[in-house]
């Protein structure tokens, strides 16, 4: 019986541990940080060059996007769900944190715009 609880302890550990896999990315302007988000590390730095930055993810992952525009703007953000479906949002950037559902595999992210409000 014992085998069996460690076993199944085991396995409860793996699949809670996959599922709270979180990588962050965080846009400041023009640049673009990766970071480990436990160890508060940075990961890796790039330029957004194109009209929308893609960050890929695993099934199970989750997405921190951490917007830190030094003004008033927007980001059209898509998301992308593993059967294809897509969602599209445009998001408030000055200093706003979102994180992804579940099933989520591909993000693009927009280029920051002015904010207009009507």
């Amino acid at each position: 019986m014992k085998k069996i609880t460690l076993t199944i302890g085991l396995i409860a550990s793996m699949l809670s541990a996959n599922a709270q896999d979180t990588l962050c990315t965080y846009f400041n302007g023009k640049n673009v940080y990766h970071f480990d988000y436990q160890a508060d590390t940075i990961i890796s730095t790039d330029k957004q060059t194109t009209k929308f930055y893609e960050i890929n993810l695993k099934y199970g992952e989750t997405l921190c996007l951490d917007f830190s525009d030094n003004k008033s703007r927007v980001r059209k953000v898509i998301t992308v769900f593993f059967d294809g479906q897509s969602v599209e949002q445009v998001l408030d950037s000055k200093d706003d944190v979102y994180y992804t559902n579940v099933g989520v595999t591909k993000v693009l992210v927009g280029r920051p715009k002015l904010a207009i409000k009507l």
